[in-house]
């Protein structure tokens, strides 16, 4: 192949937008051609390494529209520290069959005993396996829908809180909500009802949920009605972090 016949194969690649084919292709075919490669093995490898390099960005990209404030894996999970957790439940769900069906997770548990890593992990996990996602925590989710209410925006941008293929709710409970807050969380839970899959963390059990609504047991209930219908429960008990690391300096002391 002539230069000017390389120059042009390079400028359409760019133009067709296969960076990692126009990165490549000159090496992989020298190497072809030293190794006596037929030409279907040398294509195979170019569109092995094209189709890597585009899921890596599109992981990169979910990732990013995930707005997760760390990446955590169910690997780096502590296993040890818990006092009690359901470990095969919570490895289940990491085949996301959940997403799938549409069901809803429940992460519950005092403040530092593991919550929000697993939801993250989940969250992570679900990007690598291509659905979309969304992470935020329930004060973020009801401040940012208060303001669009107020700017007339709503019905908008309740729609970014249920496109997602799952919607991650992190620290539901961590502060109480008013009367409007409150009923924009319903809205979401209800716009995702069947036809979405949330995972939530809270540090209160089901039973105590009406504490950040107001003591109104019926909107509560409500509410849960929808959130619990198809969905699974993982208890997490034992010492905070903070917790641990106070008693470890007290002992070194």
């Amino acid at each position: 192949m002539s230069e000017r016949q390389t120059r042009e194969l390079l400028e359409q690649l760019e133009e067709l937008r296969l960076s990692y084919t126009q990165e490549h292709c000159l090496a992989l075919a020298k190497e072809a051609a030293k190794d006596g490669l037929p030409h279907l093995e040398y294509l195979r490898r170019l569109v092995a390494g094209e189709c890597a390099e585009r899921f890596g960005r599109l992981i990169d990209r979910r990732v990013r529209q995930a707005r997760m404030p760390s990446i955590k894996t169910l690997d780096q999970f502590h296993w040890e520290r818990p006092r009690k957790i359901n470990r095969p439940l919570v490895e289940s769900l990491f085949s996301l069959d959940f997403i799938r069906d549409k069901d809803n997770v429940g992460f519950i548990g005092d403040v530092g005993v593991g919550k929000t890593h697993l939801a993250l992990a989940l969250a992570n996990a679900a990007c690598v396996a291509g659905y979309s996602v969304l992470f935020s925590s329930a004060v973020n989710i009801t401040n940012h829908l208060t303001m669009a209410q107020k700017s007339g925006r709503l019905t908008h941008e309740l729609r970014k809180y249920k496109a997602p293929s799952l919607l991650c709710i992190d620290e539901v409970g961590f502060m109480p909500l008013d009367r409007m807050a409150a009923n924009l969380l319903y809205q979401v839970i209800d716009a995702r009802y069947e036809r979405g899959s949330i995972v939530v963390t809270s540090n209160l059990v089901y039973d105590d949920w009406a504490i950040m609504f107001q003591n109104d047991t019926v909107f509560t209930s409500a509410l849960l009605d929808r959130l619990l219908h198809h969905s699974r429960t993982v208890i997490i008990e034992g010492d905070s972090d903070r917790q641990r690391q106070r008693r470890a300096r007290e002992t070194a002391h």
